[in-house]
């Protein structure tokens, strides 16, 4: 298999995360957890979906197993929570956009410019996660395993960010109304274009819109790369996701069987961050080779276009406390990326932009 093919079907696999419902020889189970999605599915069930779900139906002596729709056969993300909370699905994986929709304070961690690299985002992802499990909690859902680191994401264009003059003139996409997004790219003076994901392919064709950011995983899985030409190697937010289930539902499941279900979800939570850190890092290599030109900056040499990222950035995160998150929530989060790195020190920081 082609290292593309290869990353194609990780990144499907990973923003699956573990909701599979792949044919079993072990008889009807007591309770299927219906999950949905809108993300497409892969070219095969791989491996480790295969065995999570043996392995939960396995510790639960059949009473559970999962099974997935996906590539949105139960409509975009709003019709998927609408079906939950009619009871017609159990839950869905979703990444930090949608999960702010149930709670908005999760989008905390979504924040642009202020971690430096992925052993940052699962320092901080991993203290505030007790904080975020009791918000969705009161909310009426439960996380299954832990959140998922799903990576950094750059700024893809038709033409090279090399100037603040070219940049303004981007029309960049951004999902939905994503009031963060919206905010950041308007601090800028860039015009975000609130848009479904499925509808990036065509709107660059279109040339409806001219720019998108999303993670270089993302990039390969969804062809942008064969849309767009440039990239620029400043990393801009990293994206939350995670899998929820409605706690009505949970609740059908009895207490031994959530227990096992929990401790094999963490697990595997465990492994596909691994596993999607690396297929970042590996699609970053493979978007070179397939024509994607980097366009590098320098916050030593290029000065000014750095302080004018960081203010955008500064800006946007200040536009959103009493939208998303309060000034506390926010003020924790910024504390433990100084915390990490008291204990780290030394580290390359890229993204140290916590303070102007």
């Amino acid at each position: 298999m082609s290292l593309k093919k290869t990353l194609t079907a990780a990144f499907l696999t990973a923003i699956l995360a573990f909701t599979s419902g792949s044919a079993s020889a072990e008889g009807t189970p007591k309770f299927i957890l219906k999950m949905a999605t809108v993300a497409p599915k892969g070219h095969a069930i791989t491996r480790r979906m295969e065995d999570l779900n043996h392995d939960v139906r396995e510790a639960t002596n059949n009473e559970v197993m999962f099974k997935i729709y996906w590539g949105g056969v139960q409509g975009d993300d709003n019709n998927i929570f609408r079906k939950i909370r009619l009871g017609q699905l159990h839950g869905g994986f979703f990444s930090g956009y949608s999960l702010g929709h149930i709670v908005p304070e999760v989008r905390v961690t979504e924040m642009p410019y202020i971690f430096a690299n992925d052993d940052e985002v699962r320092y901080v992802r991993d203290k505030m996660e007790a904080t975020m499990f009791e918000y969705f909690d009161k909310r009426g859902y439960v996380i299954l395993g832990s959140f998922i680191d799903i990576g950094f994401t750059y700024l893809f264009s038709k033409e090279p960010a090399t100037s603040l003059a070219t940049m303004k003139k981007f029309r960049c996409w951004v999902p939905g109304e994503d009031s963060l997004a919206q905010s950041f790219f308007k601090g800028m003076g860039i015009q975000p274009v609130p848009l479904s994901v499925n509808d990036v392919m065509t709107s660059v064709s279109t040339n409806l819109i001219d720019s998108a950011a999303m993670t270089p995983f993302g990039a390969i899985a969804f062809r942008w790369y064969t849309k767009f030409k440039y990239m620029s190697d400043y990393p801009l937010v990293n994206i939350v996701g995670a899998n929820i289930v409605s706690k009505k539902a949970w609740e059908q499941i009895t207490p031994q069987s959530q227990d096992k279900i929990l401790k094999i979800a963490n697990k595997y939570c465990d492994r596909q961050k691994d596993d999607l850190t690396e297929a970042n890092h590996e699609s970053m290599k493979l978007l070179q080779k397939e024509g994607i030109k980097i366009v590098h900056m320098d916050p030593k040499k290029d000065p000014e276009k750095f302080k004018f990222l960081v203010d955008a950035g500064f800006k946007a995160r200040e536009d959103q406390i009493g939208v998303l998150y309060s000034r506390e929530l926010m003020n924790k989060t910024l504390a433990l990326v100084e915390e990490y790195r008291k204990k780290n020190p030394g580290g390359k920081s890229k993204t140290s932009a916590n303070k102007r």
